[in-house]
């Protein structure tokens, strides 16, 4: 049966959705993006909101035990795709080290934000 988290640790659903799903071995986020969870600020540039939405994502994935080793599938939105893609690609890479999991990233109309992410990640047996 699918499991559903909100935790309190993130930034709060803005609609009717969970922070986290799972089931069948397998682990959906929601698309998190640099909002701080405690203030709801957001911090200036494509670098520096790519590494807090990568906080957020870990985050999530703490919720169920998991991190981002375990991530096997991204999704990415970006406001910006041309002008930021390097940018971002810079800290994606530095967060995920040498795993590379599968990506899509896409150029998306945000809400004042300028990058979106959310990630599949296979539980641990």
């Amino acid at each position: 049966m699918p499991e559903t988290h909100v935790s309190p640790d993130l930034p709060t659903p803005a609609g009717p959705y969970s922070h986290v799903a799972s089931a069948h071995g397998l682990v959906w986020t929601a698309g998190f993006g640099p909002q701080d969870p405690a203030t709801g600020d957001v911090p200036e540039g494509v670098e520096a909101q790519t590494a807090a939405t990568l906080d957020n994502v870990e985050r999530a994935l703490a919720v169920v035990g998991l991190d981002l080793s375990d991530v096997v599938k991204s999704t990415v939105h970006l406001e910006h795709l041309k002008r930021d893609f390097a940018a971002f690609n810079s800290v994606y890479a530095e967060r995920f080290g040498d795993h590379r999991p599968v990506r899509t990233t896409v150029g998306s109309d945000l809400m004042d934000i300028l990058v979106e992410i959310d990630v599949v990640a296979a539980q641990r047996a």
